[in-house]
């Protein structure tokens, strides 16, 4: 169905649900602060692409020719032709980590490995569904819980639906504080939760924490040489923190570089959200099946905390376990906050950063690994 407005222009009723789309991305962004930095951008951008003979995209003009749109651009020099902005943007928030919590206490790194089942259920259901592999793979990078590495994994992929996964990425990382309470519950009993943990952080010296950065990417690189590019851009913002000498970069890559690539990032990305492609029954299985992903990381992590308890004296609190996705800060907040509403004296937060944090080690080696696989099978 098409309206004809003054004559001239024409507008489909998907261009109108588009916008509303928009709309929504736009309302979650200021009245829920649901990461606005990035639903914003996105949210606008789709109302910008979807308008009928929209300047922003490339088009062809009577007796004008081929006219390069600005936001059809930055997606083929920012993403399609280098994946530069997702990279970018692991620079940034490589600098933002923290890995003293984790240092401190290694064995937080199996929770980062055990909240990616989620990653590999959803590539098996997705097939079951009719997807093709490569499309599979990139819908279960959804559960990866970074929207980079969602972007990035699904675009050397060459998946078909680009928009729909980067929006079901982003907003269900903005919607973990809803997700995860829920799915936690599922598995795990109030005499779980109220599980209390002591914290009693051993001392990280300078040398280990210069040293991680460089080891982690080395092995990385050995394990799934795809993955350098994510694992590398990531520790080498972390390498900038931690080196002491260049205050200043780490301070405008956390601040300065991560805004305006996240900025640019969101309105780039509603390239992929025009009408005719985006409005799909696929589109639909994709948001439930990035949902999916998101519940079975999480229901992982706290199964896996639940199974170590079995051998170990002192008990994990199961949630912990939970936050090994790589949504952060946001999933340890959600575990500290469900830790004191379990008992007000049961603090989890620095167990829950640090495995947060391997989280987000964990889901770029993922990303890489289904990067370096995947080809090979299509």
């Amino acid at each position: 169905m098409e309206f004809l407005i003054e004559g001239i222009i024409q507008i489909t009723w998907k261009q109108i649900l588009m916008m509303g789309i928009g709309g929504l991305l736009i309302y979650l962004a200021i009245a829920k602060n649901l990461e606005p930095s990035l639903l914003l951008p996105m949210g606008f951008g789709a109302i910008l692409v979807n308008i009928p003979m929209s300047g922003v995209l490339n088009q062809n003009l009577p007796g004008i020719g081929s006219v390069a749109g600005i936001i059809d651009w930055l997606f083929e020099v920012g993403i399609n032709a280098s994946e530069m902005m997702p990279l970018l943007l692991f620079i940034g928030i490589g600098a933002m980590i923290d890995f003293g919590p984790l240092l401190s206490n290694p064995r937080l790194l199996l929770f980062g490995a055990a909240a990616q089942f989620g990653i590999f259920a959803t590539i098996t259901v997705a097939s079951i569904l009719g997807f093709t592999l490569k499309d599979s793979a990139a819908i279960g990078i959804i559960g990866a819980a970074d929207g980079p590495t969602s972007i990035l994994v699904s675009h050397v992929l060459g998946s078909n639906y680009i928009g729909p996964i980067a929006v079901a990425a982003y907003s269900y990382m903005a919607l973990v504080p809803i997700i995860q309470p829920f799915a936690i519950k599922l598995c795990t009993t109030e005499k779980d939760r109220k599980i209390k943990m002591s914290y009693n952080p051993k001392s990280v010296s300078r040398m280990t924490r210069l040293l991680f950065p460089i080891v982690v990417t080395v092995i990385a690189g050995l394990v799934a040489p795809a993955s350098i590019s994510l694992v590398g851009f990531l520790m080498f913002g972390n390498l900038i923190r931690e080196c002491g000498v260049l205050r200043s970069l780490s301070e405008t890559a956390q601040n300065s570089l991560v805004n305006l690539i996240t900025l640019l990032l969101g309105l780039t990305i509603s390239a992929s959200m025009k009408a005719n492609t985006f409005i799909s029954i696929d589109t639909l299985l994709i948001m439930g099946l990035g949902l999916l992903a998101f519940v079975f990381d999480t229901m992982a992590g706290v199964l896996f905390a639940k199974f170590l308890n079995l051998f170990l004296k002192e008990k994990i609190n199961p949630m912990v376990g939970a936050a090994g996705i790589s949504a952060f800060p946001m999933s340890a907040r959600v575990i500290q906050k469900m830790g004191l509403e379990a008992d007000s004296q049961n603090h989890l937060l620095m167990h829950a950063v640090g495995a947060n944090v391997s989280g987000q080690i964990a889901s770029v080696i993922a990303g890489g690994v289904i990067i370096g696989i995947v080809p090979g099978l299509m």
